[in-house]
């Protein structure tokens, strides 16, 4: 059994506040007894003013929260799966980037968000986030305290195969950080974190924001903890920030994948 631990928060428009309510959350886990704490999606910066915010949004390399979070790791022996910072590219857009990091503050992998939340939605919301970030291309996973974590990021979430991919990659563990629309989260939230847990015989942890933000947006919450037969584990409910904790069991992840062996038994589909 490995503990860990997931951060529920309420990220607003300032890095250096964000920055310490990630470090106060990592102590918090450590003296928890987690090996690995997960994030939300937009840990460092949550702000949908794209010109108030860009001054905020910088290389990987000068990222006060990423320097922040490898500092305290590397300090209180943690690993800590960054959902996602908002960083500067290559080209012209930005990038929605997992980062994790290991208990020497180590970055072991970076994963940028595959799917952009281009939608609008009946409740007025529209989202438009291609115009200024750039998707990713690649499946990433690593080797880690819980065993092989697969990444992803919130909307990638409605794209089975992400996660038929990871399935075949045997994750034990799956991360969806997110920053769910309340609307979507009512409807779908819970159904799609139990489907993909369920999907990849795997662990889905989900780290979430919560509650009303500096930018105006309210976030679903529920940060939760799913293991491989589509059990809730945790469920961190949707009112209040928060550090909570769960256990990571890989006798589980085998018990599951012998009594109903999906991943062994999928075929090839002919187009």
């Amino acid at each position: 059994m490995t503990r860990i631990a997931l951060l529920q928060m309420t990220a607003g428009i300032d890095p250096h506040e964000n920055a310490a309510t990630i470090a106060d959350a990592m102590t918090e886990a450590a003296e928890g007894g987690a090996r690995i704490m997960f994030t939300p999606e937009m840990s460092g910066l949550l702000d949908r003013d794209r010109a108030r915010g860009a001054g905020n949004i910088v290389p990987e390399e000068e990222n006060e929260v990423l320097a922040t979070v490898r500092a305290t790791a590397d300090l209180l022996g943690i690993w800590v799966a960054i959902g996602s910072l908002a960083l500067k590219g290559d080209g012209e857009r930005w990038v929605n980037r997992s980062i994790l990091v290991d208990d020497t503050g180590s970055i072991v992998a970076r994963y940028d968000k595959i799917h952009m939340f281009d939608v609008d939605l009946a409740s007025g919301e529209s989202w438009r986030e291609s115009n200024a970030y750039k998707p990713g291309k690649k499946i990433v996973t690593a080797e880690t305290p819980v065993g092989k974590l697969g990444l992803s990021i919130c909307y990638d979430i409605r794209f089975p195969a992400v996660y038929e991919s990871l399935g075949r990659k045997s994750c034990d563990v799956i991360a969806i950080p997110a920053a769910f629309t309340v609307p979507t989260g009512e409807a779908h939230w819970h159904l799609l974190q139990r489907a993909r847990a369920v999907e990849a015989s795997a662990y889905v942890v989900a780290a979430a924001q919560v509650g009303k933000h500096a930018d105006g947006r309210s976030t679903y919450g529920h940060s939760m903890v799913v293991d491989p037969w589509g059990d809730v584990l945790l469920d961190m409910g949707g009112e209040q920030p928060g550090v909570g904790f769960a256990e990571i069991d890989p006798a589980r992840i085998a018990e599951v994948r012998a009594q109903l062996p999906s991943l062994a038994n999928r075929r090839e589909i002919a187009n």
